[in-house]
């Protein structure tokens, strides 16, 4: 069994801004544990992936450690895709965090209902952005104890 400093995060990331996803992946390389991301721009990818659907359909059956999602994406929004995670048995229990630039209060009242698992409000300031990612991870990586089979 691995120590809780060796554990190593497969996260998956739905954004559709290619800005915030280099600085995800700069912020993960910087903390440089280990930790896997696959990036998807849309949430209908993403599905398809989460759901071996699509291109899909031959990937091995593997979840993610945790997966972020921004609220506003085009095709499939980040509110759906986490209705679809909770749909399905075999993603149900799936760490969600919705990660967006959206504070309004209907759209956390609804994600909550939804099931996520965490909501976190993008900071604009560049070293809190980066620092917001930083914990998050951390959080994930080494306080957080997922069900088994996860």
């Amino acid at each position: 069994m691995e120590s809780k400093n060796e554990k190593r995060l497969e996260i998956l990331l739905i954004e559709d801004n290619p800005n915030d996803v280099e600085l995800f992946l700069n912020v993960v390389d910087w903390i440089n544990m280990g930790d896997q991301v696959r990036v998807f721009l849309d949430g209908r990818e993403a599905l398809d992936f989460l759901h071996g659907k699509g291109d899909y359909k031959n990937v091995p059956e593997t979840l993610p450690s945790v997966v972020f999602v921004d609220l506003k994406m085009p095709l499939i929004n980040g509110h759906e895709v986490l209705k679809a995670i909770r749909k399905d048995k075999r993603t149900k229990t799936l760490p969600v965090v919705v990660f967006t630039s959206s504070d309004h209060e209907k759209d956390i009242g609804q994600i909550y209902k939804s099931g996520v698992n965490s909501y976190v409000v993008k900071p604009v300031q560049f070293e809190k952005y980066a620092e917001t990612i930083r914990d998050l991870i951390n959080y994930w990586r080494n306080v957080n104890i997922p069900p088994a089979g996860i």
